[in-house]
């Protein structure tokens, strides 16, 4: 009897072809990461510093230790200064004064 996962073949569908079990490339979190970075210092500091900051982390496989991808290092840098100054931006433009001028 072939039903029930008893079939001819031990796995018919493998978890490599229907799904990813690792989730997005190490490599293509760092670039994209990356891109939200430098994007954020221009635009929308406070929401693409911290994307920016994950996906940096996460392409460096959540570790400090070992080799560090540079897009990844980038990202992470790059975001925590976007957020730095979005947050620093925001309290100069809460301020009586206006701005940070």
């Amino acid at each position: 009897m072939a039903g029930f996962g008893h079939g001819t073949r031990k796995h018919p569908r493998s978890r490599g072809r229907t799904w990813s079990r690792t989730g997005p490339d190490r490599a293509t979190l760092g670039i994209i990461g990356a891109i939200c970075a430098i994007a954020g210092l221009f635009v929308l500091g406070i929401i693409l510093g911290p994307v920016a900051m994950v996906c940096g982390w996460l392409a460096m496989n959540r570790t400090w230790s070992g080799a560090r991808p540079v897009p990844a290092l980038t990202a992470l840098v790059l975001g925590a200064i976007d957020t730095l100054l979005a947050i620093i931006w925001l309290a100069g433009a809460a301020t009586p004064g206006n701005g940070l001028y």
